[in-house]
């Protein structure tokens, strides 16, 4: 089971979590990519947050980038 498997059996459980999950792979794919295609992984997270029933307003309650 993938993790995006994961966050979609928890969306409708625990979304604080999948929210979690959410930015730690971003985090891991950023840091993978040494941040070369950020703006296009944001993208693809708020997409798939969306698309999942847990997404966010736009420029809300995302965490700092570190």
């Amino acid at each position: 089971m993938g993790i995006l498997d994961k966050m979609k059996s928890m969306a409708g459980k625990d979304k604080g979590r999948s929210r979690k999950m959410s930015d730690a792979a971003e985090r891991q794919v950023n840091e993978r990519t040494g941040g070369k295609y950020e703006k296009q992984v944001d993208t693809a997270q708020q997409q798939a947050e969306d698309r999942l029933g847990f997404g966010r307003e736009r420029g809300g309650d995302r965490p700092e980038q570190q």
